[in-house]
């Protein structure tokens, strides 16, 4: 008898953030207000993978394969987000990422320090 296999991840896509769970119980997640940048890039199983970074460079990395019209929804509300170069990348992934959406706000600046 063969039992439904377990995903080796899956993604919740709510109006908070995304997050992504693994087989192994690690868990990757990323609040909208704090997405500073989405990449594109193929994986080697020949799926998308949707990169999303925070200032930290910290992030999420979402299978296109775990992904349903609410992901690609919930992207469209980035600030000027553009579905045709998004369609563009994934249409033309492969092992090199682009990247199709940096914020338009400026990175917060540096505190001032004094030096001796």
């Amino acid at each position: 008898m063969h039992g439904n296999s377990v995903p080796d991840s899956y993604v919740y896509v709510t109006e908070e953030g995304v997050t992504r769970h693994y087989a192994d119980g690690s868990v990757d997640a990323l609040a909208w207000e704090d997405v500073v940048e989405v990449r594109v890039v193929g994986d080697t199983d020949s799926d998308i993978l949707y990169i999303l970074l925070d200032r930290d460079g910290q992030g999420c990395v979402v299978p296109k394969s775990a992904t349903d019209a609410s992901f690609l929804t919930r992207l469209r509300y980035l600030p000027d987000f553009d579905l045709d170069r998004l369609g563009a990348a994934v249409e033309a992934a492969h092992d090199d990422y682009v990247v199709v959406w940096r914020s338009p706000e400026p990175p917060s600046t540096l505190p001032d320090f004094e030096y001796d």
